[in-house]
């Protein structure tokens, strides 16, 4: 029998989680009035920088700060946070005396983050959205964690997530319950992401950590009016992240500027022994992707719009209009904007694209969890009826093989994505298709919905374009703000490229971002003093 999702206030007679907005309380009784106010709403990395530098705010007040918007709005609102970091004030506190005695400040020196459910933190639960693992808490962080804490982050809070990552369609689970969207209270802000998504839209953060086996970066960006890269598969590693697909599973940042997610991505990118996809990029990025940042980077750029995932009879007329007026301030900001001709849904109809990989994947990461994992096979949940109710369909689906044979060496054969003839003959039909054209990189709306209502996310869900192409050939892409459809929903624009090219990704959607400036913040959350 299955259990429904779980309140905050079951977890916390489980002993799981520190009350959200308690903790928030309690962490401010420490903290003394900043030198000078500083907002925290909308800010970037490079503001928090300079406002540091200036005196004008303590590392401390910074975080407090973010700490209280968490406890003043979340759990009335979004529920995008699962717990606090108990240590975040003193990670500020070591900051703020690293800084007095004149070290240098790291790349993102006290920028406070929020990390989804499914990566590894020594400090803090880690549950995947899942109920069965609500009391794990993992031996060392993630690779991108880690990378980040070394950098200066401080890691804020974790956020909640679609269980399992199975849905890119809402963040629902059996962990901490239902995700809101920041601009509609009543609708979805996607998934898996979007605990992330609607928390960083928020101000929760200043930027956050997600991952993406299909969508559920690049869509809860595109929902929530954020930047969310999906970088090539290779480049970034995903180690220490529970995984879903590990020959597609992606993580990477997900923030309201190209410039802060480039920040962030410069320190999250490169090779890690630990994750063997990342042997296929070695050496292989651009490690100046802030550097690629240019407010003319459209001008001369060749961009192909992919028409097969635009001329949708079912696509929302008002997103459509937004892309029809993304193409104008695309060419009046210098590119030229052709059609290409390549049909995504013939190459989507090859065999053996997708491994479900699922049950094997998850033995792999429950093995890193030691003899403190609580399971050992993901498919106990099914016995144990540990799971919320809307997943027991993917336990089944994604569940099904075995949890000790490798996808390649199972009948039939699912190879990883260097040895997929099918995933290497699309990737190959793709970039000739772009070669042909001489095309810089391949552009569409992220979704072609508005955001579905949060009791209907199944029957509302259409038009998700993320999935199409960069999964299965393992491409870059990033979505950026393209506007509201309705004047109230945001939407997102997709822009893919060839492998590796991350920093013409950067480049291009920099230089669309400064020309449009559609970012905006939700209604609701306003600045606390």
């Amino acid at each position: 029998m299955t259990i429904p999702a779980f309140s905050r206030s079951r977890l916390r007679r489980l002993g799981a989680l520190v009350p959200v907005a308690l903790a928030a309380a309690a962490v401010s009784t420490a903290c003394s009035a900043p030198p000078v106010p500083f907002d925290v709403r909308e800010t970037s990395i490079a503001r928090l920088h300079a406002a540091l530098r200036a005196g004008e705010v303590t590392c401390r007040q910074a975080v407090q700060d973010h700490l209280d918007r968490i406890g003043a709005y979340d759990e009335a609102t979004v529920n995008a946070i699962t717990v606090l970091n108990p240590r975040a004030l003193e990670r500020a506190d070591s900051l703020d005396a690293a800084m007095g005695l004149g070290e240098a400040m790291g790349a993102l020196h006290c920028v406070p983050m929020l990390v989804k459910d499914n990566f590894d933190t020594h400090d803090m639960v880690t549950t995947g959205g899942s109920i069965a693992l609500s009391a794990s808490v993992p031996p060392d962080d993630a690779f991108m964690v880690r990378r980040i804490r070394e950098a200066g982050a401080v890691v804020v809070a974790k956020t909640n997530m679609a269980e399992w990552a199975f849905s890119p369609r809402e963040s629902v689970s059996s962990s901490f319950d239902t995700t809101r969207n920041a601009y509609a209270l009543d609708r979805v802000p996607a998934g898996s992401s979007g605990g992330t998504a609607s928390g960083v839209a928020a101000s929760f953060g200043v930027i956050g950590l997600g991952s993406d086996t299909g969508n559920s970066i690049r869509g809860p960006s595109s929902h929530l009016a954020l930047v969310g890269i999906r970088s090539t598969l290779g480049l970034t590693s995903r180690d220490g992240v529970i995984p879903l697909a590990f020959d597609r599973d992606i993580a990477g940042p997900m923030g309201r500027s190209v410039d802060d997610v480039a920040r962030v991505f410069e320190v999250v990118a490169g090779y890690d022994p630990a994750d063997p996809y990342t042997e296929l990029g070695r050496g292989r990025g651009d490690a100046d992707y802030l550097g690629a940042l240019d407010v003319d980077g459209l001008r001369g750029a060749r961009l192909g719009v992919l028409r097969s995932l635009v001329d949708d009879p079912e696509a929302d007329t008002a997103v459509i209009r937004l892309f029809d007026d993304a193409i104008e301030d695309l060419e009046r900001a210098g590119a030229e904007v052709v059609d290409i001709d390549f049909d995504v849904f013939e190459q989507l109809e090859r065999p053996g694209l997708f491994c479900r990989r699922f049950r094997y994947d998850m033995a792999r990461y429950l093995e890193t969890l030691g003899d403190a994992a609580p399971i050992r096979d993901v498919m106990e949940v099914l016995e144990t009826g540990e799971y919320h109710p809307s997943v027991e369909g993917g336990l089944r689906s994604f569940g099904r093989g075995s949890a000790d044979v490798h996808p390649a060496d199972s009948d039939p054969p699912c190879p990883d994505f260097a040895d997929n003839p099918s995933r290497q003959a699309y990737l190959a039909d793709l970039v000739a298709a772009m070669d042909d054209a001489e095309v810089d990189a391949l552009i569409y709306p992220s979704w072609l919905s508005i955001p579905a209502h949060i009791d209907r996310a199944s029957e509302e869900y259409r038009g998700d374009n993320s999935q199409r192409v960069a999964p299965a050939t393992g491409t870059p892409a990033i979505s950026v703000p393209m506007g509201f459809s309705y004047g109230a929903y945001p939407a997102g624009l997709q822009i893919l490229g060839r492998p590796y090219d991350e920093a013409v990704l950067f480049r291009l959607a920099y230089a669309y971002e400064q020309a449009t400036d559609h970012r905006r913040p939700p209604a609701g959350f306003d600045t606390l003093r």
